[in-house]
């Protein structure tokens, strides 16, 4: 039963994705990462993920929860200019489900409006500037149960997106995820998440006296009304992972990601069907107290002036101690300024409700 109807799923997904024209890039800000440890591993973490966060990454992993927890993280790019923020919370159910919910706001906020800065008769009228936001965010619902196989879990993720931009103009998304995760009893680790399973629809409205004040405002632009719908195509992450422990107190955990986009880019593995990416993370943990973390991903074919390819990645590195269910996490991506991606550092909390018993 089960089988068919993930496959009822994925040919839904498939004949969407080939009846509606889709964008490259939608919903973007969904994709950032959530979680200073898993951003210190270069977001390596597809198959080993087992806590609150897992509800981001891949919810199968939300059936390892022993008791509730909640998350916590904010960042900062562009010079402080843009704001990312997450809370999550998650919940076992018995001990086979859990369940868990989740909210992304990125935004850019306090946007000089101009539009009115200029009166009909061509005065200048600082008292007609006014301020507004451009906003994204993203809730998910996830649910995720044990499979009658050992070893064998699954999670699935609906997500409510909304797009706000002032009073200019705004959307409704919705879309689901689907994610896998197989254990070994040798300490291997296999997981799959599949976004936007199904694509990820957005409907967007505008105001059209908002849009009346700017159309004329440069000659020759801002003639025609944006697209009203964007459709978010499916995107793949498969990792593997191992857990290695020395003398009890150490452990070094190392993940190999692939990420898979069903399009032709700059990754470093790209063709007209599907382009892949890989993501590489370390972990090393002394007595699950105390954490280092490195990675490397975001691998690109970056195009030179004289019209060369030059290849490009993101290191990133960080670090959390954990004391009694409490987990503080850092992490600092792009060392050394490898890659032309964004690069913040990341501040992440974690608490485990077992700490009040």
């Amino acid at each position: 039963m089960l089988k068919n109807r993930l496959l009822v799923l994925l040919l839904l997904s498939t004949s969407m994705l080939f009846a509606q024209t889709a964008r490259k890039y939608s919903n973007e800000f969904m994709n950032i990462g959530v979680d200073a440890a898993a951003l210190g591993m270069s977001n390596a973490v597809v198959a080993h993920t087992a806590d609150v966060n897992s509800g981001y990454w891949n919810p199968a992993g939300l059936v390892h929860l022993e008791d509730n927890e909640i998350a916590l993280m904010h960042s900062s790019y562009f010079a402080n200019i843009a704001n990312y923020n997450y809370i999550a919370f998650a919940k076992p159910l018995d001990n086979r489900s859990s369940i868990a919910i989740s909210f992304i706001r990125f935004g850019v906020d306090d946007i000089l409006d101009t539009t009115q800065l200029i009166d009909e008769q061509g005065n200048v009228n600082y008292d007609r500037i006014n301020l507004f936001s451009a906003a994204d965010y993203g809730l998910t619902f996830s649910y995720a149960r044990k499979l009658p196989i050992d070893g064998l879990n699954y999670g699935v993720n609906a997500k409510v997106i909304r797009r706000v931009i002032g009073d200019f103009a705004s959307s409704w998304g919705f879309g689901l995820d689907l994610g896998i995760q197989f254990e070994s009893g040798n300490d291997w680790q296999i997981g799959l998440m599949v976004r936007d399973i199904t694509t990820t629809f957005n409907a967007w409205s505008f105001d059209d006296d908002k849009l009346a004040q700017i159309q004329d405002a440069v000659e020759g632009q801002n003639q025609e009304v944006p697209e009203a719908t964007e459709i978010t195509i499916p995107k793949l992450q498969l990792g593997i992972s191992k857990l290695f422990t020395f003398n009890y107190d150490y452990t070094l955990r190392t993940e190999l990601d692939l990420n898979v986009r069903f399009e032709q880019n700059n990754d470093i593995i790209s063709s007209s069907f599907a382009s892949i990416n890989p993501a590489l993370g370390f972990e090393f943990g002394y007595t699950d107290l105390v954490f280092l973390r490195a990675g490397m991903g975001n691998f690109q074919n970056e195009l030179q002036i004289d019209n060369s390819e030059q290849l490009s990645f993101q290191p990133s590195f960080g670090v959390g101690f954990k004391y009694r269910g409490i987990q503080l996490d850092y992490a600092f991506t792009d060392i050394g300024d490898q890659s032309v991606a964004l690069y913040s550092n990341v501040f992440s909390l974690k608490l485990d409700f077992s700490i009040f018993r």
